[in-house]
């Protein structure tokens, strides 16, 4: 009797791994797609997948779902490690249902995701479903909202990383885009609230689905998608790499590993990589790349907003947030995306205990109508909100402009940074020399003979004044006016010093920063 009931928890279990059948699964792959367990092998250790809730079932009665039963109802639970790292996951199954979400379905996700609170580890969603369960109704909705409160409350907590592998529509896009981090594969994956049918019906535009909600769209327009990768391979690569340079929860210190790469090796080269022509652009990746432990920069949202660079490197084996002005992408400008990139990556190293590092090259805000109403006072206020609210360890290094309100809100002195340090070819003021000169001697040089002589001059001697850094290093503005090459064991021994770095906020329920 014994056997026949291990025989029956064997075919049980079978028969959950068939999902929605044989022909569905393949259908999947011939997308270029793989299945909802394929992912699960390719992205955690060989091995160490423990399955939860594998014989969990829909309990819907209308429409004949009472007939259509299948164990595991679409979704697959459970935890596992990447790299040694214990993570939970749960992975949608297109081939039941179209990976829709029914009550149980939800139910399964909330589950581990109150693990993984309790155990302080990440949670990974891999995403491939078609929204709430049609059949079901309003018990699929109560699951989503039941999912999205765990998102809010995990938010800050332990990180959250959503990978979206296949369609991804309706409510299903909100638990994403509470998360930390969202990735999408090329071709393969999209999102969008209300798809291509339901705005031509309703607006009369023609859009595919690609172009409204493709992995790229997000990538560079919209700002949802963190990453867009090549294809389900290269996305399970870039969350091992993210996961790297994390910690498990907040309470935990990032991951600190050894690079081979000793504080005091630096590429002289770096003193050359800012132009002698203040107007004359470079990239800021270039520097970066000269400083951080082997030349490597993990780039979050690289396609958007391009005139802020956001990513994650390593000094010393410390892992890092990155910081910096791109005067590559509208001279570094910062407008409203830019400003909505950079605070929100500020807040997720503040909360996981992740030391920011800002390189700071700054002109000022984007001007104009498009940005003033858009909005850019209060877009741009959340990057000061940022930066003032973390007590993280922060490093800036002025390697350029600093100019006006951008000065002040790019991680400074009086903003909160701990450390200031500034190359000699930085400048530093409210405004650039031409629109301060206009300003300031705005009767002189209209009443010169030679204006053009006059305003010249007037600049020159503007540049020599405050083109420069010592004005703000006597004043302690700036802590140390610094050779490039001086910059990398600079940073390394900064972060060593402020590894005990303890900074309390005043008692709050939370602050009100300016959504």
């Amino acid at each position: 009797m014994t056997n026949g009931k291990f025989e029956e928890l064997a075919n049980l279990r079978e028969k959950a791994k068939q999902g929605g059948g044989q022909e569905r699964q393949q259908n999947q792959r011939d997308q270029g797609k793989y299945t909802a367990r394929e992912r699960l092998e390719k992205l955690l250790d060989s091995d160490s997948f423990v399955e939860i809730d594998e014989f969990v079932v829909h309990r819907c009665t209308d429409f004949g779902m009472e007939k259509k039963i299948v164990l595991g109802d679409g979704v697959i639970t459970g935890y596992g490690t990447i790299n040694g790292r214990k993570v939970f996951i749960f992975s949608q199954d297109f081939t039941v249902f179209g990976g829709s979400l029914s009550e149980m379905f939800g139910q399964k996700i909330c589950k581990i995701m109150d693990l993984a609170m309790a155990a302080g580890t990440p949670v990974i969603g891999l995403n491939d479903g078609a929204g709430a369960r049609v059949q079901e109704g309003v018990q699929a909705l109560t699951s989503y909202a039941d999912v999205f409160l765990r998102n809010t409350h995990a938010s800050g907590v332990i990180p959250q990383i959503s990978a979206i592998m296949g369609p991804c529509a309706g409510g299903a896009v909100y638990s994403p885009a509470v998360t930390d981090f969202t990735l999408m594969v090329k071709e393969t994956s999209y999102m969008f609230i209300t798809g291509p049918d339901v705005i031509k019906t309703v607006t009369g535009e023609k859009v595919s689905h690609e172009e409204l909600g493709g992995a790229m769209t997000h990538a560079s327009v919209s700002g949802v998608a963190h990453f867009a990768s090549e294809d389900e391979d290269d996305c399970f690569l870039q969350i091992k790499e993210l996961l790297s340079y994390i910690p498990s929860n907040n309470l935990e210190d990032p991951p600190r590993v050894d690079t081979g790469h000793s504080p005091e090796d630096f590429d002289e080269s770096i003193d050359e990589v800012v132009p002698d022509d203040p107007n004359k652009p470079y990239d800021m990746r270039d520097v970066v790349t000269k400083l951080t432990d082997n030349g490597e920069f993990f780039e979050v949202q690289e396609h958007y907003a391009k005139n802020m660079m956001v990513g994650f490197a390593r000094f010393d084996g410390r892992s890092v947030g990155i910081v910096g002005n791109q005067p590559a992408h509208l001279a570094g400008t910062l407008d409203i995306n830019a400003s909505d990139k950079c605070a929100r990556f500020v807040r997720f190293c503040d909360a996981f205990n992740i030391p920011i590092i800002t390189f700071m090259d700054v002109p000022g805000y984007l001007p104009g109508t498009t940005q003033e109403w858009g909005g850019i006072i209060r877009h741009g206020a959340k990057i000061l909100y940022a930066f003032a609210e973390a007590t993280v360890p922060k490093i800036t290094i002025v390697t350029r402009k600093g100019y006006g309100g951008a000065f002040d809100v790019m991680s400074s002195r009086n903003l909160g940074s701990d450390l200031v340090y500034a190359w000699p070819t930085a400048e530093i003021a409210v405004m650039g020399p031409d629109g301060a000169i206009n300003i300031i001697f705005r009767k002189e040089i209209a009443e010169a003979k030679d204006k053009k002589a006059r305003h010249a001059e007037l600049v020159k001697e503007y540049r020599e004044k405050f083109a420069n850094p010592y004005i703000a290093a006597g004043l302690g503005y700036i802590d140390k006016v610094i050779f490039p090459r001086e910059t990398r064991p600079l940073i390394c021994k900064g972060l060593d010093m402020l590894a005990s770095k303890r900074q309390s906020r005043p008692p709050k329920k939370h602050g009100n920063i300016p959504l």
